[in-house]
């Protein structure tokens, strides 16, 4: 089959969506300057009590970029965002859109060690900064170097702030030439399909293809100019970075920054705004279901909410629809694919338990390990082709060719399609663990653990958890007559790792299981736990 109107998922797109949609070739910042000028003095963010319009937005934009311009910042150059969610993050992130920079997500709970290897790897050499991580830049001082470091509020930092740069300039007003669909728009370091963090190369097609193809999958349930996107997955995170803010920014909404997801908190902050979009993760809902009064803070406000990260177990999906009345559209996606590529589409067929069918202008197939398409039913390796799908890693030619073959994505899940064209995952051929809807690579911890001098031998692997969807648990065995305290190995991965990835179960164990060629078979921990 070639076109995709002969896929059986074509027949449950929704009568208002076509299978196909006209994606333009446009830079991402044009997202917001055509929406600045048709909604100007609408409420682009809000964040802590503070609002900011779209004129003003813009206006913030073009000056730092002015800014940046005059200080000799040029395309294709890498700058690292190293901010949670607020407006600065999405003032920097369209500034380094508008003169072509790349930027380089980065997780501010990072240790120094992390941006290390990230900054190393990515040669970045501008990084803006919260305040909170200034600390963790300052400690890469004798090892890399940094053209220029600029923070988000000025406190007490030697380093200067976007803000304090840009009120010295006028907005920027030069063309950059940009080609979306050459140009690297956004680095987003993943784990992919081998499960060793590498940067996905998100080109400005990509992202704006993902944007796109995500309002036709929503349909008439996004209204332009009138939607409020409750924000509280992190910005840096692909997932939000789409689906609240390019996505929110393309259709005119307010965006309703969350810096920090404490339950009772935004609960308040959703009684006071009435936000009517919500892109979550599925510790988040689970969260609000487990409330004793959520019921309290008008959260029938939302009128339609999508899941990502993880998978959300099906009775916290039927907990919250019924708490609110809105529909959580269960999806798939991954950093690859910038990063949707699945959706339950929420005035067609819905099936609770599938991630859906795929987006528009999207193929995919389930093949078994001679790369021939299966049968319906049949459990192989999901692929995937689409506008969205990104260029491949940042300087690493081998594991692009591992990941994409003749414009196919590889994703190393496994999946199934059903009669009517709707794909489940049954799980996953890589071994990386989501934890509350963040990426955690084994082999990243197992390196620390590596490095304690009471352990001999290690494997990390995923757990399943009713909230965090899995945590991770170490299995150590430890070296001759050496004695192993809990409690002192975790406090050396907090050290040495963002306390998502630290473990948070350990086990001795006399010795791991292998196969005959002595490759450890982690599968056989995971099921011992499972059964537990």
């Amino acid at each position: 089959m070639n076109r995709l109107e002969e896929h059986r998922w074509y027949k449950a797109y929704p009568l208002d969506m076509k299978s196909d949609i006209e994606i333009p070739e446009i830079p991402v910042y044009t997202l917001l300057k055509l929406t600045s000028q048709r909604y100007g003095k609408r409420t682009a963010i809000i964040n802590e009590n503070t609002t900011i319009s779209y004129e003003e937005l813009k206006d913030s934009v073009d000056r730092l970029a002015s800014a940046w311009d005059n200080l000799g910042l040029k395309k294709g150059e890498r700058i690292g965002l190293m901010i949670s969610n607020q407006a600065s993050y999405i003032i920097s992130y369209y500034a380094a859109m508008k003169l072509g920079l790349i930027v380089v997500q980065i997780n501010p709970r990072y240790t120094a060690r992390e941006l290390l290897q990230i900054v190393n790897d990515s040669s970045t050499i501008y990084m803006v900064v919260e305040e909170d991580s200034v600390e963790t830049v300052r400690q890469l001082e004798d090892m890399y170097v940094f053209n220029h470091i600029f923070v988000t509020d000025k406190g007490d930092s030697s380093y200067p702030s976007i803000g304090e740069i840009s009120k010295k300039t006028s907005p920027f007003d030069k063309e950059i030439s940009i080609q979306p669909k050459d140009d690297v728009a956004v680095i987003q370091y993943t784990g992919g399909t081998s499960g060793v963090m590498k940067g996905a190369m998100l080109t400005h097609y990509n992202l704006v293809a993902n944007v796109y193809q995500s309002y036709a999958m929503y349909g008439k349930r996004m209204e332009f100019g009138k939607e409020c996107i409750l924000t509280a997955t992190p910005l840096y995170h692909v997932y939000a970075m789409t689906s609240a803010m390019n996505l929110g920014i393309y259709i005119g909404a307010t965006i309703l920054l969350v810096n920090k997801f404490e339950v009772t908190k935004v609960l308040e902050i959703i009684k006071q705004y009435q936000p009517t979009f919500f892109p979550g993760v599925p510790r988040m809902y689970n969260a609000f279901v487990n409330h004793k009064n959520a019921q309290e803070y008008g959260l029938s406000s939302f009128k339609f909410c999508s899941s990502g990260s993880a998978p959300l177990p099906i009775e916290v999906i039927r907990k919250f629809e019924k708490l609110t009345g809105a529909v959580i559209g269960e999806g798939f996606g991954l950093s690859e694919a910038s990063p949707s590529t699945h959706r339950n589409p929420p005035s067609g067929i819905r099936k609770v338990g599938s991630i859906g069918i795929p987006f528009p202008n999207t193929d995919c197939k389930i093949v078994d390990d001679e790369n021939i398409e299966l049968p319906i039913g049949s459990v192989g390796e999901l692929i995937i082709k689409g506008p969205q799908i990104m260029k491949g890693y940042w300087k690493n030619d081998e594991e692009s060719t591992y990941a994409l073959k003749n414009g196919w994505l590889y994703t190393g899940d496994l999946a199934k399609q059903d009669e009517d064209g709707y794909f489940y995952i049954v799980g996953r051929k890589k071994e990386m663990v989501i934890n509350g809807g963040f990426n955690v690579y084994p082999q990243e911890v197992e390196n620390i653990l590596y490095e304690h001098p009471d352990i001999k031998e290690c494997a990390v692997v995923g757990i399943p958890h009713p909230e965090k969807g899995e945590i991770v648990k170490a299995f150590l065995v430890p070296k001759d007559e050496a004695v192993i305290d809990f409690e002192e190995v975790k406090g050396f991965c907090y050290r040495n790792l963002t306390p998502y990835k630290v473990p948070k179960a350990f086990e001795i164990i006399d010795e791991l299981p292998r196969n005959t060629v002595g490759k450890i078979l982690k599968r056989i921990l995971v099921d011992k736990e499972t059964k537990k």
